[in-house]
């Protein structure tokens, strides 16, 4: 298995996902941009969709994948039989969760939004739209089960592709909401929910040719899915913290006026970077890396380690720099139209620059806690990513009344940084590191690389500065050819450094 080509092919169909995400987003801010119903919709989706993260990038796949392996190693049938009944209890659980969810709405609304409790418009449109899309979480939890199959298996593009589907749904939504003269945001809703049925069929259909379900609704304790389950909690804390801080971004954030959809266009922008760099590299290397532990190949797990950490930096570093650079020429290309004004794309690049800072950061936490998940242990990356978590919280609240919601990037890229600290300190402590003398070197070819490709990016954002202003009709056709142009450019300086090579990321 090839690293590079595999984190290729889910990180193409991601970009896919991501681009109808940004066209999806532009469509909502250009016909509800930062207003009431806007902030009802995002505080609405934000639970079932970081649910959604959680699940999909990594979470469950983390307690998952090594156990799935694991039983697969000794049978197929064991294997299966696992599968089955991680399954059925995670229907029964699921099927509990929504329906708690639907009676006790407004409790929930109150606790992700309470800014929101004052403005009793806002809050009766926030649980009214909650109730509507949080069925998503039953389907995208199951897609996500689906997902861990397809990926133990080392078939990526199937569960990568998945998310297309959602976006289409909430665009062809709005579309018809427009043409119909329908309630967008209402309409927005349903659409989530509708997505996420629709998502779960199609990977049901691609996963038959390696698992067949058998559904009993039977809740079958074993000692291995009681392994599972135990470690499944504490990874939704683990290995999604960036999600988890963005909820946390979320909840302060609701007493400030539009700044929930601020931080939300803002999210949107930098979690392609995040998709690629940290999600892609981990879910590619988390099974390879996983049965590399089961045969106690020490030479391969040391190059599955190095490799990861280096692709994810060889993506993460120049994204980063090309965020906190361009964060206001973005940000006014892909949502400065109709009802999304140029106070509303300045505000939304400012949390965007503070969140570039963060990238690099935000990448290697993925990476590194699949160190760990691979050995099937999920206690020290939860106790790793809760002092991230309370480091936020901490920093959020004491800063959030004299600068406001943009302290919430700047408090989520400083903490993660600091998680990044603690988990090397841990890994080198427990010899989890096995680090290679040339990473050093790829790291500087790296940064080397990036310094050159923002000095062309400052001279193009600068020479195409007139056709990149908030006013300026096709300012995104100039976006995405700057980016374009910049991005071939480091992409052949890694190649010529030697950095960027498909035999340079092989796993075996």
């Amino acid at each position: 298995m090839n690293l590079l080509s595999s984190t290729y092919v889910f990180s193409f169909f991601t970009l896919i996902s991501r681009i109808l995400g940004y066209l999806r987003d532009i469509l909502i801010a250009i016909f509800l941009g930062a207003t009431i119903f806007a902030d009802a919709f995002f505080v609405a989706f934000r639970l079932p969709n970081t649910f959604r993260r959680l699940f999909a990038e990594g979470t469950f796949n983390a307690a998952f994948i090594p156990n799935y392996t694991s039983a697969k190693i000794i049978s197929k049938e064991k294997g299966k039989k696992f599968a089955d009944d991680v399954l059925n209890l995670l229907i029964l659980i699921l099927l509990f969760l929504v329906l708690l969810v639907e009676i006790f709405t407004p409790y929930l609304v109150y606790l992700i939004a309470p800014g929101f409790y004052e403005n009793t418009q806002k809050f009766n449109l926030a649980v009214e739209f909650t109730r509507i899309t949080f069925p998503f979480l039953l389907f995208v939890s199951l897609s996500s089960f689906f997902s861990g199959i397809l990926n133990s298996n080392n078939k990526f593009a199937a569960a990568a592709s998945a998310p297309i589907i959602l976006n289409l749904i909430l665009i062809i939504s709005l579309m018809i909401s427009f043409f119909l003269k329908l309630n967008f945001a209402k309409q927005l809703s349903y659409g989530v929910t509708l997505a996420g049925v629709i998502q779960l069929i199609y990977l049901m259909i691609f996963t038959a040719k390696y698992y067949k379900p058998s559904i009993k609704f039977k809740i079958i304790l074993s000692r291995q899915v009681r392994i599972f389950f135990s470690k499944l909690l504490p990874s939704i804390l683990s290995s999604g913290v960036t999600q988890v801080n963005i909820l946390v971004g979320t909840i302060i954030a609701s007493f400030q006026t539009s700044a929930v959809s601020y931080l939300y266009y803002a999210d949107r922008i930098y979690q392609i970077n995040l998709a690629i760099a940290g999600i892609a590299v981990g879910t590619v290397s988390l099974p390879v890396l996983s049965k590399a532990f089961k045969e106690k190949n020490l030479l391969r797990i040391s190059n599955i380690q190095n490799k990861s950490i280096e692709l994810s930096l060889l993506l993460s570093i120049p994204a980063s720099l090309g965020l906190i650079l361009s964060s206001e020429e973005i940000v006014s290309a892909l949502f400065g139209y109709g009802s999304f004004s140029r106070e509303d794309a300045n505000m939304t690049a400012s949390a965007l620059k503070y969140f570039g800072y963060g990238i690099p950061a935000f990448a290697l936490v993925k990476i590194l806690s699949n160190f760990f998940f691979a050995r099937n242990n999920t206690k020290t990356p939860f106790f790793i990513s809760s002092l991230i978590v309370i480091l936020n919280v901490i920093i959020s609240l004491l800063f959030f009344r004299k600068i406001g919601f943009i302290i919430i990037p700047i408090a989520t890229s400083i903490s993660t940084w600091v998680g990044v600290l603690i988990y090397i300190y841990f890994l080198n402590g427990k010899n989890y590191l096995l680090i290679k003398n040339y990473l050093t070197r790829s790291i500087l070819k790296i940064i080397f690389c990036t310094i050159l490709m923002s000095f062309l990016l400052i001279f193009t954002l600068d020479f195409y500065s007139y056709y990149l202003d908030y006013a300026y009709k096709y300012k995104s056709v100039y976006l995405i050819i700057i980016v374009s142009f910049v991005a071939t450019i480091y992409l052949i300086l890694c190649y010529l450094t030697g950095v960027l090579k498909t035999k340079n990321f092989r796993a075996n």
